[in-house]
Order: C-alpha cells, then structure tokens, then sequence
C-alpha cells in the first residue's frame, strides 16, 4: 500500500504556474501582484452530506475545487491558488487517481495551482481552501445592494435540484434533458468570466449554493433592503422541459440549490450592458425582480399579478431542514 507521502507525489504534485513555493514544504509561498488583494474561501464536501458516497471520483474531483472556485467568482475575483484537506477511507488509488484527475482538469481550467493541504485516514471528507486576487476595493460583496437595483440570476438555476432528484429516483427526467440536470449537480460551471466582467457593475452579489430565494436573503440581511421577485421573469421553461411539472420546476428553481449560478444587482440603468455582456459570454442572464426599501421583506409578485409574502430560509445544515 502506498504511503501519504507516495500519494501525494503521485497524484496531488503539479507544476506550479504562479507559486514562489508550492508542494513538498511546511508551507506555501505565494504573494499578490502589486495593487491587488487576497479573497480566501473554504467550503467542505462531506459523503453522504454533499454528495452520495458512489458519485464517480472524477465528477466529484471537479465539483470538490468548483464550488469553492465559484465562491470567489461571487466576489469578481480570478483564482490563483488551492489547498486541499483530505480524510480518505483508504489508499485506493483506483479511486484517488480519477479523483486527481478531475481536481487538476478544474485547476487548468481556472488557472489555479495546487500549492499544498493534507490527508489523513477516516471517513470521506474534502475540504479545499482556494486563493484568489482582486484588485484592491473592488470585491463585489453582499452588503451594496440598493432599493431601486435590478435582480439578476445566470443561466438556469434548479437544474441541478432535477438531476438529484432523477438520481434519488424521485422524479424521470426527459431524456434530452437528464444528462444536462446530472452534469448540473455534479461537474457545476463556476461563472468566473462573469465575476470579473461584473466588477463595477454589480452593486451586490452572491453564488446560489443554497436556493435562490433563501440566497436572496442574506443579500437583503447585509444590504438592509427587501425584494420583489417576479414569477413570470424567473427562468423556468427549461425546468418544465425537462420534469414536466411546472410546480416542481419553481421549487427547484427557488429553493434547489446547488447550482452555483450567480445572483447579483444592478443599477436599473446599467440593463444595456448586461444585455452585451451575456452576449458576449453566451450566457442567458435573467432580471427577475428589483430591490426595495422594506428592509428584509421578502415578496414573490405571482403571473396573475399577486403579491405574495415569503418567508424562505436556505438549507441549513444544523437547522430543522438538514
């Protein structure tokens, strides 16, 4: 049986592009290039938590570094450097190598290397540590939003929340749809291109990881404003393509999570540029509300014209729905 030391050789060691010292050390060494600021972010996959503990090792080498990639395109920053922690059950290299193999095909993708972490042995538990730059005052946080701002979500959030359910058994997917709703939850597409394209545009902005609306809310917390989202603006045809239930399709639209679309606000005034800019990313970006000045209240204005209160909490992992 190989030892730590021979795993991480083998199949955690890569030439580093932008590192003064990567792997093999204490520590790292990295720094930021002149005029530019640090964003750190960690976020944990546990089995039987985050994912089910079969899921192809490489699919879930690619979402292990994803997620945590899109928490810094949330911000508008580019990744640069991860750490990875690992408790692995055993030195399987049947399982560990197509797992590298999917954690460094996002690392090229995104331009990132892979300077350090750990292992050790016990139950499935990955948790990266990823480093990104940005330049100094220009983070887009959650906190900026203001009443009068456009709400905008990318791309078709829910899809992922129809693949787990198709893979639970819960519900039969189209067919032409089944591949794309899977691929959704487990090898997600962190908007990098878009964070960065945002930066000075976006007043506020977060990544859905935990349902749209219940995502919303921490925007509405941190930036004291409310909301008003329209029912008829939000991206569901192609959810009711693919389940056939249109009731379904809004709760995974709404309430899924795991999507890892970006949900940001804008000026009112600034809807041209963002008509562009998804043109030029060839990315379907949707204005599905606006902001208001009641702080924290939360209203869905339905197809027939009703305003609905809502009260939506994300999933919380110590909470009544984990």
């Amino acid at each position: 049986m190989p030892s730590e030391f021979a795993l991480i050789r083998r199949h955690f060691t890569r030439p580093a592009r932008h590192t003064d010292l990567a792997v093999g050390d204490d520590a790292a060494l990295i720094r930021a290039r002149p005029g530019m600021q640090l964003a750190i972010s960690t976020d944990m996959l546990v089995a039987g938590t985050h994912f089910f503990a079969d899921t192809d090792p490489e699919d879930l080498g690619w979402k292990t570094l994803a997620v945590n990639v899109s928490d810094l395109a949330a911000m508008g920053a580019e990744p640069r450097w991860v750490v990875l922690a690992a408790s692995l059950p055993g030195a399987d290299e049947s399982w560990i190598a197509p797992f590298a193999r999917g954690f460094f095909a996002c690392c090229e993708a995104f331009g990132i290397d892979a300077i350090g972490g750990d292992t050790t042995r016990g139950p499935l538990n990955l948790c990266p540590t990823i480093f990104g730059e940005l330049p100094i005052g220009q983070a887009i946080t959650r906190s900026g939003g203001r009443p009068g701002d456009e709400l905008w979500v990318s791309g078709a959030p829910g899809r992922a929340a129809l693949g787990l359910a198709h893979l639970k058994a819960e519900i039969q997917l189209a067919p032409g749809w089944r591949d794309d709703c899977v691929a959704a939850l487990q090898r997600p597409q962190p908007r990098v291109a878009l964070g960065l394209a945002l930066r000075g545009l976006a007043t506020a902005m977060l990544d859905v990881s935990d349902g749209l609306l219940g995502d919303l809310d921490h925007i509405l917390e941190l930036s004291g404003v409310g909301a008003e989202v329209d029912e008829a603006a939000l991206p569901l045809a192609p959810l009711i393509a693919a389940c056939g239930d249109p009731e379904r399709a809004f709760q995974a639209c709404t309430a899924g999570g795991d999507d890892y679309e970006l949900l940001f606000a804008t000026p009112a005034a600034r809807r041209d540029d963002l008509a562009a800019l998804s043109a030029r990313l060839e990315l379907p970006l949707h204005c599905i509300g606006r902001l208001t000045d009641t702080p924290g209240q939360l209203q869905l204005r339905r197809a027939d014209g009703r305003l609905e209160q809502l009260a939506v909490r994300g999933y919380d992992h110590f909470g009544r729905d984990a």
